[in-house]
């Protein structure tokens, strides 16, 4: 967002709360939402995540254009990933929405507005079956 101050000079406004449209510290250049969902899946690929799925929800759903859903085999592994993840995306200078759960309940919620990610154990994966819920949305990408 530009503001106009009184020596008619932009001033860009910054704020600690992160925005769904994705602007980076890079001259204000906006990151788009497939370019994010790409690094949060090789930010994935990089800890090792299983069974890596991007799914592409514009034309089915308002929630989000995009899920990323993956799977890792341990609690210490799923807690990783998520910590890869915000690593990686911070170095764009985007920080998550919200997080929700707890690498210990089987399943870690990561909501960057136009991007959900989904970081399961393969029980509660196997139980909630996400890709089932939502197999009208186009596979972008899958990764085993």
């Amino acid at each position: 967002m530009m503001v106009e101050i009184a020596s008619h000079k932009p001033l860009a406004m910054t704020s600690d709360h992160p925005t769904n449209d994705h602007q980076t510290k890079r001259g204000g250049n906006k990151l788009e939402s497939i370019e994010l969902a790409r690094k949060i899946v090789n930010a994935i690929a990089d800890k090792k995540g299983s069974n890596i799925i991007l799914l592409d929800l514009r034309s089915i759903s308002l929630l989000a254009d995009y899920f990323v859903i993956c799977s890792g085999e341990s609690e210490r592994q799923v807690k990783a990933i998520v910590n890869e993840i915000a690593e990686k995306i911070k170095e764009e200078g985007i920080r998550p929405l919200h997080i929700e759960g707890d690498p210990s309940s089987g399943w870690v919620l990561v909501d960057y507005g136009s991007i959900i990610v989904h970081v399961f154990s393969p029980i509660m994966r196997g139980y909630y079956q996400l890709e089932k819920l939502w197999s009208d949305a186009t596979v972008v990408v899958r990764m085993q």
